[in-house]
């Protein structure tokens, strides 16, 4: 018996019953957004998921729920769809989380399930509980139980200095459960660089808004003025005037912003624009994950949120999928790389090669990043 793998079974189920237990009352579905699934139905797929993969894909078990593909399967569900769908009630869903839960473990304890679907299906859900996280934020709904407090601080300030050269970027066979997207490590040249030590901070970003940073055309990429435009932006995600400076929504309260806080919500297009203020530019992944993997460990902060970079989201050299196809392909040319994790990621998903992936124009995910000197 694989007595972690069980313990994470049930403690990404624990979080995910947690969220289904604290739903507003009139939270089950919420608004139609483009950015947000309705809880009721995240929910079951989480559980559906978990289902399609460990019991009945690897294990040859008949379904448990009739028509569950048709509520649940990602892939062939629009997205705007999944509000009108005629999803079972919350206690049901609850009913349908535990009994995958309790065949997933009975497979544990007999040595009889794949560990590779399992440990898949527990970070499927840890990244849909994250989602989740980002959903209450963007609805203004409380905090959900279990989170861990968001850093205050991000360590000392100023550049290291990494010497460039072959380095070999990706997960390499051995290294444990990575996904296909990490496959598998290639050699890239990089020119020496210089990297901030920790992410922007709060009190930095609002001195690129207090100096007209939204404004200033000069700024910002085609791409990124257009966005701009048309989201109105003129200040980060949740952000508002409090006296002469600024306060943020976290949650459902409103709080001053923190000096040593790394910012956070923050698109693509507002970090570049950052950056060009400032004299500076955005890692590329590669950049990153040398830097994450020297020695003397010099990227302070790293962990407290999600990091853009400046790298497309594209497939390694002779890349291929794995059996959860839809996971990376897709995506490929359409989205950008972020690294690192925020302070709601689950520890057991990270690792240095991990590639989160969001259109650049997303600002809903905990969010900021580092520069690099020009």
């Amino acid at each position: 018996m694989d007595r972690i793998l069980s313990d994470w079974v049930r403690d990404a189920r624990a979080r995910t019953l947690g969220l289904a237990a604290s739903l507003p009352a009139d939270g089950l579905l919420g608004p139609r957004l483009a950015i947000v699934n309705p809880p009721l139905w995240e929910l079951g797929h989480v559980a559906w998921f978990q289902e399609r993969w460990v019991l009945r894909h690897a294990a040859g078990r008949p379904p448990l729920r009739a028509g569950a593909d048709a509520l649940y399967d990602s892939i062939a569900i629009p997205h705007d769809v999944r509000w009108d769908l005629p999803l079972p009630s919350l206690a049901e869903t609850v009913g349908y989380l535990r009994e995958v839960e309790a065949g997933v473990l009975a497979l544990l304890e007999r040595g009889e399930a794949d560990p590779y679907f399992a440990r898949l299906s527990v970070f499927h859900e840890d990244m849909h509980w994250e989602a989740m996280a980002f959903s209450r934020q963007t609805l203004g709904w409380p905090a959900p139980p279990g989170l861990p407090a968001s850093a205050a601080g991000a360590g000392p300030e100023g550049d290291a200095a990494l010497p460039g050269g072959t380095f070999r970027l990706g997960a390499a066979p051995g290294d444990g459960f990575v996904f296909d997207n990490e496959k598998w490590a290639h050699p890239v040249e990089l020119a020496p660089f210089r990297i901030a030590r920790t992410p922007v901070t709060e009190a930095r970003f609002a001195e690129f808004v207090d100096d007209g940073g939204y404004r200033r055309r000069a700024l910002w990429s085609e791409a990124g003025w257009r966005w701009r435009e048309a989201a109105g932006a003129e200040h980060p995600a949740y952000w508002e005037r409090a006296g002469d400076g600024w306060r943020r929504r976290e949650f459902d309260r409103r709080v001053p912003l923190a000096a040593g806080r790394p910012v956070a919500h923050v698109c693509a297009h507002e970090a570049d624009a950052f950056c060009r203020w400032a004299g500076r530019r955005l890692p590329s992944e590669a950049e990153w994950e040398a830097a994450a993997t020297a020695e003397g460990a010099p990227l302070g902060g790293a962990g407290s949120v999600w990091e853009w970079t400046a790298s497309d989201f594209l497939p390694y050299p002779g890349f291929v999928a794995d059996p959860y196809r839809e996971y990376s392909q897709p995506w490929f040319g359409t989205h950008r790389v972020l690294r690192g994790g925020s302070f709601a990621t689950p520890a057991r998903l990270l690792r240095p090669t991990f590639r989160n992936f969001y259109t650049p124009d997303r600002r809903d995910p905990w969010a900021g990043f580092r520069t690099c000197a020009a």
